[in-house]
């Protein structure tokens, strides 16, 4: 090769060098970022997924990394040049990532391997295994408010599209509450996200249908959360109102929203109503409420996963100054306060009652808290950092007591002041409700 074709090679592999170096900076630089902080998830215990979770075929995967951008509570990260869930039990189910991969290599599943997920058996028009009877919303394993809005349209659209659609009593329901007792062409159990949604697109489509809520007002679980806990969202239209481009709002802000909608469109929900059994009823269904029964051809369940709270199991757990919810911290004022728990909802109740002017602990059976989003670790940090919060790790309640509770902190008794005890410890499925309505139950371990 003469000195011309020399020069040509040395000016190629230099222009290749120049071109290809800020490549290979940036994902060594992801790829630094990705260990840094999968070794972080691993230490608060981020790894093990909570319910619904990315798995990324490997084989398929070609590391665009579109998956990462566009997932908002950092659940993935690029490492070896493909997507891994480095903090899968920050997943909120939202499904971007999914829908962003160009190559359709993530899927959200279920459980894992090794932990199930119990979840009821439901088919891809949200139908159970009990014809007409549908599930939608945080029941079946998706939380989020926007898939909740999205699912209650399907579902709706569905059964609207059904050739007996329409046939049952018009002028019964439909917002206007008439023809309680007769049947229905739909019976909505619960009014949160899901059922809100699904009764404003049964209106939409001229379906006659009751809605049931059993607090005495619209929202649902969302009227439990701390104060001015932040809701995440996407635009999601609503029939009769118009489009909702909200990226998050505040609790208090959605609810009044949802008051708004519920006002402004003139639904007509009946609150304070707990059902009490589903039957089968000819072609269609009975709902045994603490009321006047409702009959309907089709029925959807919109209540809440954890519509019964998990309790401790001690002595005094039922005492009066024992609660499971939280909605107006300013209400306890320079008290003594226990909180119960670990997660996102314990630590948003300590850090509000901790503002409200009270002595605030928190009993948690960890070592660290785990699973909690990142701003309220920096807030909960703060706060224990600035002797506002008190935590008692590896803890576990024994006893409560009139004024105090007896706390074992690391195989040792301990009296802890509590003028009012919050348990925050997750909550329980509704599984023997379902099972008598007739719904199958699986345990999902690592599927769709």
């Amino acid at each position: 090769m003469g000195t011309d074709g020399l020069l040509i090679l040395a000016l190629g592999v230099a222009l290749t060098a120049v071109v290809t170096f800020p490549f290979w900076r940036a994902a060594r630089r992801r790829e630094a970022e990705a260990a840094e902080w999968e070794a972080e998830a691993a230490e608060k215990g981020l790894r093990e997924p909570v319910t619904l979770h990315p798995v990324v075929d490997t084989a398929a995967c070609i590391g665009s990394g579109t998956c990462v951008a566009v997932c908002p509570e950092d659940v993935l990260a690029l490492r070896g040049g493909q997507a891994v869930a480095v903090a899968a039990a920050r997943c909120v189910g939202h499904g971007l990532c999914e829908r962003a991969c160009p190559v359709d290599a993530i899927r959200l599943v279920f459980g894992t391997a090794t932990r199930g997920v119990e979840l009821p058996r439901i088919r891809e028009n949200f139908e159970s295994n009990i014809p007409g009877l549908y599930i939608i919303g945080e029941l079946g394993g998706m939380g989020l408010i926007a898939n909740a809005f999205e699912q209650a349209a399907q579902c709706v659209d569905g059964i609207a599209a059904e050739p007996d659609a329409g046939t049952a009593l018009h002028g019964a329901g439909n917002g206007s509450g008439g023809g309680r007792g007769r049947s229905l062409d739909l019976a909505i159990v619960g009014c949160g996200p899901a059922g809100l949604a699904a009764s404003l697109h049964a209106r939409d489509r001229g379906l006659s249908f009751e809605t049931l809520e059993r607090e005495p007002d619209v929202g649902g679980a969302v009227r439990s959360y701390p104060r001015r806990k932040l809701v995440m969202t996407r635009e999601v239209r609503v029939p009769g109102y118009g489009a909702l481009g909200l990226r998050e709002i505040q609790k208090e802000d959605l609810i009044r929203l949802w008051e708004e909608i519920v006002a402004d469109t003139g639904l007509d929900v009946r609150t304070g109503v707990r059902v009490t059994g589903i039957e089968r009823n000819g072609g269609g269904f009975t709902v045994e409420t603490t009321g006047e029964a409702v009959r309907a051809r089709r029925v959807i369940l919109a209540v809440g996963r954890r519509g019964t709270p998990r309790k401790l199991g001690v002595p005094g757990e039922d005492s009066p100054h024992v609660a499971y919810s939280l909605r107006e911290p300013e209400a306890y004022t320079d008290l003594d306060i226990l909180v119960v728990g670990g997660g996102d909802s314990a630590v948003e109740a300590a850090l509000a009652l901790a503002a409200a002017g009270s002595r605030v602990a928190v009993s948690y059976r960890r070592h660290a808290f785990s699973r909690i989003k990142p701003g309220n670790r920096e807030r909960v940090d703060a706060a224990v950092a600035a002797r506002r919060i008190r935590v008692l790790w590896s803890s576990e309640v024994k006893e409560i007591r009139p004024a105090e509770a007896v706390i074992d902190v690391k195989g040792g008794p301990r009296r802890v002041k509590a003028d009012a005890v919050f348990v925050f410890i997750g909550g329980e499925m509704p599984t023997k409700f379902l099972r008598a309505a007739g719904v199958e139950i699986d345990v999902k371990f690592g599927a769709p």
